[in-house]
């Protein structure tokens, strides 16, 4: 099987489809560059390790599969088109900058509707910021 960069996957119907879909569904939707094994890009990894912190069943959507596509639906969607971003309970929260502030505030856990803190383990706090969901 050869990798074709010029391949986008999917047209830009279905990943609308996919992000409207993907926000109603699910409490918590991240919209990142890969998944979150592993992300593509730092501001992706960064929003996977803050919010890994405190849910382990966040949906996640891979945008690599039509970049340009997924950007116009979140546009849509949160009047942002930068990736990746971040909605809980159909609302839009921010990208991992958001979420790094909210997380230096102590608001994240809350914002994320997390129930009793951290889930993850392997550091002292409970929370380890590099381990996958």
């Amino acid at each position: 099987m050869t990798f074709d960069p010029t391949d986008q996957g999917i047209d830009a119907e279905e990943a609308h489809e996919r992000t409207t879909d993907a926000i109603a569904d699910n409490e918590v939707v991240l919209f990142m560059k890969g998944n979150a094994r592993m992300p593509q890009c730092g501001y992706s990894k960064r929003a996977v390790g803050l919010i890994s912190r405190y849910r382990d069943d966040v949906a996640t959507v891979d945008t690599l599969k039509n970049l340009d596509a997924f950007r116009e639906a979140l546009e849509a969607e949160s009047g942002w088109e930068t990736i990746p971003q971040t909605f809980v309970d159909g609302e839009f929260v921010g990208g991992s900058d958001v979420l790094a502030e909210l997380e230096e505030r102590g608001e994240l856990a809350e914002t994320l509707n997390a129930e009793g803190g951290a889930v993850a383990s392997g550091s002292p706090d409970g929370a380890d910021p590099e381990a996958p969901f």
